[in-house]
C-alpha cells in the first residue's frame, strides 16, 4: 500500500511526464531527465519551485526545436530532503524510466547519497547542494557533477567577510549535522581564524529533536557576540524560539535556506528583528535572470528573488541543452559532458537563452550568462555566485550590501 505521500510523487512524476511529452512529433527523438527535487521535507519551500522551473526551461528549449536534434523530456520525483528517499527515487529514475541526467538536486546527504548511482550509470548529475567535498575527485571521479552553487567553503568566506563588516569580534556556530551544516561552519571557521579571530564556542546538533535547549545553552555559556548557523528553516524556528525565551541580546547570522518570509511568520516580528542573513544572490542585472523571473512569476506568484535554488534549476536545463546543442545530434552523454564547460564558460559570444545561444553555435563559440550566476565552472565543477547580507526589519528581509569572494 502506498501512503499518502508516495501516492503524491507517483501522481506528480506522471503529470510532468505527460507535459513534457505534449507536441512531440510521432517517434521524434527524446533525451530524458529527472527533475529530483525536495518537494517534501526541510526543503519544501524551494523544491516546487525549482521543479517548476525545470520545467519551464524545458519548455523554452523544445519550443525552439528541442537541443541536438532531440526534445527533452521530464520525469519528477521527490527526495523528501532525505538521502535514503533520495537513493530510492533515483534508482527508479535510473533503473526504469532511464533517465540521463538527474538535475535539481538540492541536499547535500542526497546528493552524497545519489552521486555513486550517477557515476555507475554514467549519467549527468547537477544539484545547488553546498558540501565541499560533492565535486572532490574522489567523490565527482568521472566529471560527470556540476554545482551550480557555491561549497560550503564558499559560504564560510562570505559569512567571514559579513561578521567582519558588522564589527563582530567573538563568534558561536551551531550545525546541523550534515555535510551542508557541517561544510558552512567549517567553511566559516577556517576563514575566521585565517585572518587571526577565534571561535569561541562550536556546537553540532542533530536534526529532528523537539528542543534544542542543551545546545543552545552551551553556545550561550561562551558569550558570542554572533551566532553563526549551518542550519534549516525547521531546527532554525525552534532554536529561535528558545533563544528568544531566555532573554538573551546576541545577534544571529543565518544562511539564505533558514531565513525567509516562513521563519518570521513562525516566531514573529520581534523573535526575528535583527536577524541577519547571507545567501548566495541570483545573477540579477542578466538578461537570463529577466527571462527567470518572469516564469517564476508567471508559475509561483512570487518574484524571482524568493528562491535562488530556482533559478539554479533553470540554469541546469540550458546548460545541459547547450551542451546537446554543441555536442550535435543524438550526442551520448560523454560526448554532452565535454561541451558544457566550453558553452557555459568563455571565451565565446555572450548569450542568455537557448534559442539564442542555438542560433550563436552556428557560428563559433557561446558563453552562457545564466541567470542564478555567471555560470563559469572551475577544474572541479563549481560556479562561485555572488553574495548579499540581509538584515530582517519589522518583519522584512532587507538587503543591507552585496558581498563577493
Amino acid at each position: 500500500m502506498m501512503n499518502r505521500r508516495q501516492l503524491l510523487a507517483t501522481m506528480a512524476s506522471t503529470t510532468l511526464l505527460a507535459t513534457a511529452r505534449e507536441g512531440f512529433a510521432q517517434g521524434a527523438p527524446t533525451f530524458r531527465i529527472a527533475a529530483l527535487n525536495p518537494i517534501t521535507g526541510s526543503g519544501a519551500a524551494y523544491g516546487a519551485g525549482m521543479q517548476k522551473m525545470i520545467l519551464a526551461a524545458v519548455e523554452e528549449v523544445n519550443a525552439a526545436g528541442g537541443a541536438g536534434g532531440r526534445k527533452i523530456e521530464v520525469v519528477a520525483e521527490d527526495t523528501q530532503s532525505q538521502p535514503q528517499a533520495g537513493v530510492l527515487a533515483a534508482k527508479k529514475l535510473i533503473e526504469i524510466d532511464k533517465v540521463q541526467g538527474l538535475i535539481g538536486i538540492w541536499s547535500s546527504g542526497v546528493a552524497l547519497a545519489t552521486i555513486p548511482l550517477a557515476n555507475d550509470a554514467n549519467i549527468l548529475f547537477m544539484c545547488t547542494s553546498g558540501a565541499p567535498e560533492i565535486t572532490n575527485p574522489q567523490v565527482n571521479s568521472k566529471g560527470l557533477v556540476y554545482r551550480f552553487n557555491t561549497t560550503g567553503d564558499g559560504y564560510g568566506r562570505a559569512f567571514a567577510e559579513a561578521c567582519a563588516r558588522e564589527g563582530f569580534k567573538r563568534p558561536a556556530t551551531m550545525a546541523f549535522n550534515n555535510a551542508s551544516g557541517i561544510g558552512i561552519v567549517d567553511g566559516f571557521r577556517k576563514a575566521w581564524e585565517k585572518n587571526g579571530g577565534k571561535v569561541v564556542e562550536a556546537v553540532v546538533y542533530e536534526p529532528n529533536q523537539p528542543s534544542y535547549r542543551s545546545e543552545l545553552q552551551k553556545v550561550l555559556a561562551a558569550k558570542p557576540d554572533v551566532i553563526v548557523t549551518g542550519s534549516y528553516l525547521p531546527d532554525t524556528t525552534i532554536i529561535l524560539r528558545e533563544w528568544f525565551q531566555t532573554g538573551d541580546t546576541q545577534k544571529w547570522m543565518l544562511p539564505g535556506q533558514a531565513a525567509n518570509p516562513d521563519l518570521i511568520k513562525a516566531i514573529g516580528p520581534e523573535a526575528s528583528e535583527g536577524l541577519f542573513v547571507v545567501n548566495s544572490i541570483s545573477n540579477e542585472m542578466s538578461t537570463a535572470y529577466a527571462k527567470f523571473d518572469a516564469a517564476y512569476r508567471k508559475a509561483m506568484n512570487q518574484p524571482g528573488t524568493s528562491n535562488i535554488y530556482a533559478a539554479m534549476a533553470w540554469d541546469m536545463v540550458i546548460v545541459l541543452a547547450l551542451a546537446m546543442e554543441a555536442a550535435g545530434p543524438n550526442a551520448n552523454v560523454a560526448a554532452i559532458n565535454a561541451k558544457i564547460r566550453e558553452i557555459a564558460n568563455p571565451p565565446g559570444k555572450q548569450v542568455s537563452s537557448f534559442a539564442e545561444g542555438k542560433e550563436a553555435l552556428k557560428a563559433g563559440k557561446v558563453n552562457y550568462d545564466g541567470a542564478s550566476s555567471a555560470v563559469d565552472f572551475n577544474q572541479a565543477g563549481d560556479v562561485l555566485p555572488d553574495f548579499d547580507l540581509s538584515v530582517i526589519s519589522k518583519g522584512v528581509i532587507t538587503r543591507k550590501n552585496i558581498i563577493k569572494i
